[in-house]
């Protein structure tokens, strides 16, 4: 096989290749209808398998949303670059996709009820998510966040 058709091979298995599911954190921007500030990381069987063998069925991406709204917002000002990332990082809308013992959950406050159907379809094909469930909770309410953020 020459070279060339080694890499026709290779780029035909390319195409086929689809992104594994994602755990990660998000916020939503009303205005244009997008995320920013994405953070995600890929979800196998093989992980899911190991963590219920520890007793431990819920799955969460490792970092909070304080922590990386704190790191772009100084990303910025060092570069001096406009952002989003600035103010009160519970002031935008935003959520956590997670998995919890048979399925993948997303946190999302009330802010998210009028835009679901839209909101579901973002999250689905942004985190590769087979099917999952809203979970509607305070905490994720415009405002709301943990108790040492005020």
């Amino acid at each position: 096989m020459s070279e060339e058709e080694i890499q026709k091979q290779m780029d035909a298995m390319r195409a086929l290749d689809e992104p594994m599911p994602q755990v990660g954190i998000f916020w939503y921007d009303m205005e244009d209808k997008s995320f920013f500030g994405v953070c995600k990381q890929e979800l196998t069987p093989k992980q899911v398998e190991e963590a219920a063998d520890k007793g431990l069925p819920f799955i969460n991406y490792p970092h909070l949303h304080r922590q990386v709204w704190a790191k772009e917002y100084f990303k910025a000002q060092a570069k001096h670059e406009t952002t989003k990332f600035k103010g009160d990082y519970t002031q935008v809308p935003r959520g956590r996709v997670a998995w919890n013992i048979d399925k993948f959950i997303v946190f999302v406050g009330q802010w998210a009820k009028p835009i679901e159907s839209e909101l579901y379809s973002m999250i689905e094909k942004e985190f590769a998510l087979p099917y999952f469930e809203f979970v509607y909770d305070e905490h994720w309410d415009l405002g709301h966040g943990w108790s040492g953020d005020f």
